[in-house]
C-alpha cells in the first residue's frame, strides 16, 4: 500500500511571473568549518560593502517582456547561423544589434504562436493539423535601468516551440531544443544597464517533438528578472507537510518541512536570515520561523525548517483551500529578495484493492487527457483560457487532468490549484540520456510545489516500455525524480509490455485502453495500485446526428455519420478498433473498484490527429467538447454520472425538414432515477435509467416539441428541444463583461444564429463578421468545424451548427469597447465590454 503526506507549493513574485531553472549548475556547499574571528570580521565590512544599503540589494524585480515584439516569419536570406555569429559577437550579424531595420517585421505580444496563423494546405502532415512549418525571427529592445548594474540579471522563457536560439547585444546566450519545458539565461556579464538591450531570439519548429499540432513561436510568457547577489534560487521554496489524523477530510494537524535554497553570487560571504511567514485565506499570520546562516561566495545553501500548522484546513476537490508563504531573505537587517508561495496541506494514498484516497476519503479519478490547443490562439493560450477549460470540466463534473504528454503551462496548474482540479504531470520521452534526464528534473522542480500534481507520468507509449531497456531507463528517471520530490507516486503510461519493462520500477500502473484486459492485470499485479491513464477515444463531430455507415482503410472499425463532410454522429457509437465508446469505457472503470480511475481521450478537439479522416479534415474529433469548448453530447454523459447535481439532456435537435415520418433516434442522458419522452404532448414511453447508461427511443419526426421528463430523488425535471424557425438574428453572449486592462485578459463571446423567437438554430452555417472597437481587439475566432479552413486570426467565420466563437483581447489602456457582429440578411448585434 503506498501512502503519500505532504503540502504542495508554488512559487511566484508577482501573478503572473514564474522563477524559471538557472542554466548554470547549482552549488550546494556544507558549511561545518566556520571561519575563525577576524575573517568573519573581514567578511562583514564586505558584506557591507557589497550588499547592505545599495541599490543592488533591493529585493527583485521582475519586468515582463510580453510586449511589442517584432517578428519575421521564415529564415532570412544571406544569414548564416554558424559558430562565428552564434559565438564571436565581434562578427555578430546587424540582425542581432540595435542598428537592424526591422520595420517591415510583423508587430506581436507574446505569448505568440505563428503557425496557427499560416494557410492550411493539403500537401503539409495532417498529423500537426495541414499548417507549413518554418522558423521565425523575434526582436525585442529591452531597456534596463541603470540601477540595475552590479545585480543579477536573468532572462526566462516559460515556453518557446521550439530549438531556440537567443542573443543579448550581439552575445549568444545558448540554444534551448525542447519546446514545452521552461528556461533562463543569466545575462549580467552581457547586459548594459542604463540603455537599450536587444533581444533576439530564433526558433524552428520543424523537428516535431508529438504527433498533433504543436504550434510554433515564443508561446508562453517571457520576463527579465533583476536580483540582489543573495536571492532565493530558481524553484528554490519546497514546503512539505506531515498530517496526522485527517478530521472528516477537511482538518488536520500538519508539521511544515520548508527547504529554502538560498544564492550567494556575490564575491563576499555574507550571513543571511530566512524568515517564512504562513498566512491564511483571510490574510492572517498562522506562524513564522526564522532561520540565520553563513553563506560562501558564489554559492548555494538549503534553509531547512520545521515547525507546526496546527488544525490546517486541508486542499480537496471541493474545498481547494491554499495557504500562502511568504519568504523574506536579509542580510545586515536589511530585505534583499522576497517571495510568496501559496500552497495547499493534504494527503494521498493509493490502495491496489481500493484505489485513490485524498485527505483519508476514496476519490475516484473522473479525468480528462488535454492537449495545449484551443481555437482562434493555437497553443498560446492566454491565462484565463486555462481557467475557462478547468471549469468547464468542473463543471462537467471531472477531478483530474493528464498533462498530454508534456509539461503544460504554469498557469494550467495554478487554475487547477485553485479551482480543485487533480493532475497528472507528465514528462515527454522515456530516456536516461542528459537532455531527457534536464527536461525530466525541470520538470519535477517546477511543478513539485502543486497541490493539484498528484501523480507523476514519465512517458506514454514508449517503444521501450516493456522492455529491460526500458525499464533501466525508467529507474534512471525513477530515480531522479526521488531525489527531487519523494511524496508523489510515479506512473507511465503503457499500451503494451505491462507487467514487464517500466512496471517493475514504477508506483502506479499505468495502462491505456483495452478494458478486457483490466480484471487479469489487477490479477497478475495484486500488490499494484492501478490507474488508466487513456480511456474511451471515442469520436464524434458536434451536433452532427447523420448515421451513414462507413469505413476507413487505416481502421477497420465501422462508423456512424457523413463522411463526404469528414463528420461522425455525436451519438456515442463511434470509435476507432483500438479505442471503445464513452460508455463502454466508463462502465469498465466505474464497476472496478480497485480502480483508482481513468482519464478520458480527449477533454477538447484539437488540431491535427484528425481520425478517422485525411485531408479536408485538418483537426481531431476525439474530444468531449470542441476546439472552442462548445460541449458535444458526450458531455453530458461524463455529467450525468461524474456529478452530484441532476442532469437531464436530450437529442438530437429537432430540425428535420424533408424527413417527415422518418424514424429518428432519441437519445437521453441524465442521472434521473426514471425518463418520460413526449412528442407534441403526446407520451412515447418511460424507461428506468441503469447506472453508467443512456436511454433510446425511436421516433417518427413531426415538427414540434420534443419533452423529457424525469425524477431524481423525488423531484421532478424536464428538458425540450424544438423545431426552430430559419436564421433571424445573431446573438452574442461575453462570458464576462468587466476585462483587467493589462493587454492579457480576455472574454470569450459566443457567437449564436438565433430564430425570431432567440432560438439557437441547430443547423445554421452563415457567415459572420466581427469587429471589436474601443479598449479592446479580436484575438482569434473559431467554430469547431473539424474541416474548417477559415483563419482563425481572421475577422470572419462561418457558424458551425448554430455556434461561432469571438475570443476580444483587452488593451493596456483601460476603457469600454464593444464587440459587432454582421451577417448578409441577419439583425446585427452589439456587445458592450470594459478595460478596467
Amino acid at each position: 500500500m503506498l501512502q503519500l503526506c505532504l503540502a504542495c507549493t508554488y512559487s511566484y513574485s508577482s501573478d503572473l511571473n514564474r522563477v524559471a531553472k538557472s542554466v548554470r549548475p547549482a552549488l550546494c556547499l556544507s558549511l561545518s568549518k566556520r571561519p575563525c574571528a577576524m575573517n568573519r570580521f573581514q567578511t562583514l565590512l564586505l558584506a557591507v560593502a557589497a550588499v547592505a544599503g545599495s541599490v543592488s540589494a533591493a529585493p527583485r524585480q521582475i519586468t515582463s517582456l510580453d510586449f511589442d515584439w517584432r517578428f519575421h516569419r521564415g529564415d532570412l536570406p544571406g544569414v548564416l547561423l554558424d559558430h562565428s555569429t552564434s559565438q564571436d559577437s565581434s562578427r555578430a550579424l546587424d540582425l542581432l544589434g540595435l542598428g537592424y531595420d526591422d520595420s517591415a517585421w510583423q508587430r506581436v505580444d507574446v505569448p505568440h504562436d505563428y503557425i496557427v496563423e499560416g494557410a492550411f494546405d493539403p500537401q503539409v502532415d495532417n498529423q500537426h493539423g495541414c499548417l507549413p512549418v518554418e522558423p521565425g525571427w523575434y526582436r525585442k529592445t529591452i531597456s534596463i535601468p541603470a540601477a540595475d548594474q552590479g545585480r543579477r540579471l536573468w532572462l526566462e522563457f516559460d515556453g518557446v516551440y521550439r530549438e531556440s536560439q537567443t542573443w543579448l547585444n550581439g552575445h549568444f546566450l545558448g540554444r534551448h531544443v525542447s519546446g514545452f519545458t521552461s528556461f533562463r539565461y543569466d545575462v549580467t556579464e552581457v547586459a548594459k544597464p542604463g540603455t537599450n538591450n536587444e533581444l533576439v531570439v530564433r526558433v524552428d519548429p520543424r523537428r516535431f517533438e508529438g504527433w498533433w499540432y504543436e504550434g510554433g513561436g515564443i508561446y508562453r510568457h517571457t520576463r527579465l528578472v533583476s536580483l540582489a547577489p543573495v536571492h532565493v534560487s530558481p524553484w528554490g521554496v519546497q514546503v512539505m507537510a506531515t498530517v496526522s489524523h485527517p478530521r472528516n477530510g477537511t482538518q488536520a494537524d500538519a508539521r511544515l518541512a520548508i527547504i529554502t535554497t538560498i544564492a550567494n553570487d556575490a564575491a563576499a560571504a555574507a550571513d543571511a536570515t530566512v524568515l517564512s511567514e504562513v498566512i491564511d485565506s483571510t490574510g492572517d499570520e498562522v506562524t513564522t520561523e526564522r532561520t540565520t546562516h553563513h553563506l560562501v561566495p558564489k554559492g548555494d545553501f538549503e534553509f531547512r525548517q520545521s515547525f507546526a500548522l496546527p488544525k490546517a484546513h486541508l486542499w480537496s476537490c471541493e474545498r481547494p483551500y491554499l495557504y500562502r508563504l511568504r519568504t523574506s531573505v536579509s542580510v545586515l537587517g536589511e530585505i534583499v529578495d522576497e517571495i510568496t508561495t501559496d500552497f495547499g496541506v493534504r494527503t494521498i494514498r493509493f490502495d491496489p484493492n481500493r484505489g485513490l484516497f485524498l485527505n483519508g476519503r476514496p476519490v475516484k479519478l473522473q479525468g480528462t487527457c488535454n492537449h495545449q490547443d484551443f481555437a482562434g490562439v493555437g497553443v498560446a493560450l492566454p491565462d484565463r483560457i486555462h481557467a475557462f477549460r478547468v471549469q468547464k470540466l468542473k463543471e462537467m463534473g471531472a477531478n483530474a487532468w493528464r498533462c498530454s504528454h508534456h509539461v503544460m503551462a504554469s498557469e494550467l496548474l495554478e487554475a487547477c490549484d485553485r479551482l480543485g482540479m487533480l493532475v497528472i504531470a507528465e514528462n515527454r520521452h522515456l530516456d536516461d540520456s542528459p537532455e531527457i534526464l534536464g527536461e525530466l528534473e525541470s520538470l519535477v522542480r517546477r511543478d513539485r510545489n502543486h497541490p493539484s500534481v498528484v501523480i507523476w507520468s514519465i512517458s506514454n507509449e514508449e517503444k521501450e516500455q516493456g522492455s529491460e531497456l526500458g525499464a533501466r531507463q525508467g529507474r534512471a528517471m525513477v530515480g531522479l525524480i526521488r531525489q527531487l520530490d519523494e511524496t508523489r507516486p510515479i506512473t507511465a503510461a503503457m499500451n503494451n509490455g505491462i507487467g514487464q519493462g517500466l512496471t517493475g520500477v514504477i508506483d502506479l500502473q499505468g495502462f491505456n485502453y483495452h478494458p478486457e484486459t483490466y480484471d487479469k492485470i489487477h490479477r497478475e499485479l495484486p500488490k499494484k495500485p492501478l490507474v488508466a491513464t487513456e480511456i474511451a477515444a471515442a469520436v464524434g463531430t458536434r451536433g452532427v446526428y447523420a448515421r451513414q455507415p462507413f469505413t476507413k482503410p487505416k481502421d477497420q472499425a465501422r462508423y456512424l455519420g457523413n463522411p463526404a463532410l469528414c463528420q461522425v454522429a455525436a451519438y456515442d457509437v463511434n470509435a476507432p478498433d483500438w479505442a471503445e465508446t464513452a460508455e463502454v469505457a466508463w462502465k469498465a472503470i466505474a464497476e472496478r473498484p480497485w480502480m483508482a480511475g481513468g482519464f478520458v481521450w480527449s477533454g477538447f478537439d484539437y488540431r491535427g490527429e484528425p481520425t478517422p479522416f485525411e485531408w479536408p479534415a485538418i483537426s481531431s474529433q476525439y474530444g468531449i467538447m470542441d476546439t472552442c469548448g462548445f460541449p458535444k453530447d458526450a458531455y453530458y454523459y461524463y455529467q450525468s454520472w461524474w456529478s452530484e447535481h441532476p442532469v437531464l439532456h436530450l437529442f438530437p435537435h429537432w430540425n428535420w425538414r424533408g424527413r417527415e415520418g422518418e424514424e429518428i433516434p432519441v437519445w437521453v442522458y441524465s442521472n434521473c432515477q426514471t425518463v418520460e419522452l413526449f412528442l407534441n404532448g403526446t407520451s412515447l414511453g418511460a424507461q428506468a435509467m441503469k447506472p453508467n447508461s443512456h436511454l433510446e427511443w425511436s421516433v417518427k419526426y413531426a415538427p414540434g416539441e420534443l419533452v423529457a421528463k424525469g425524477r431524481h430523488n423525488g423531484k421532478a425535471f424536464e428538458t425540450t428541444v424544438e423545431t426552430t424557425g430559419e436564421p433571424a438574428a445573431i446573438m452574442l453572449e461575453p462570458d464576462r463583461t468587466a476585462l483587467t486592462a493589462d493587454g492579457a485578459d480576455i472574454s470569450l463571446v459566443t457567437v449564436k444564429i438565433v430564430d425570431d423567437q432567440g432560438r439557437t438554430v441547430p443547423v445554421a452555417t452563415n457567415a459572420v463578421t466581427l469587429r471589436v472597437t474601443g479598449a479592446g481587439k479580436l484575438l482569434g475566432v473559431g467554430n469547431g468545424d473539424p474541416i474548417c479552413h477559415e483563419s482563425d486570426k481572421g475577422d470572419q467565420r462561418g457558424a458551425f451548427n448554430g455556434l461561432c466563437l469571438a475570443i476580444v483581447q483587452s488593451c493596456r489602456t483601460p476603457g469600454p469597447m464593444a464587440i459587432r457582429a454582421d451577417s448578409p440578411g441577419l439583425k446585427s448585434a452589439v456587445a458592450a465590454l470594459e478595460a478596467r
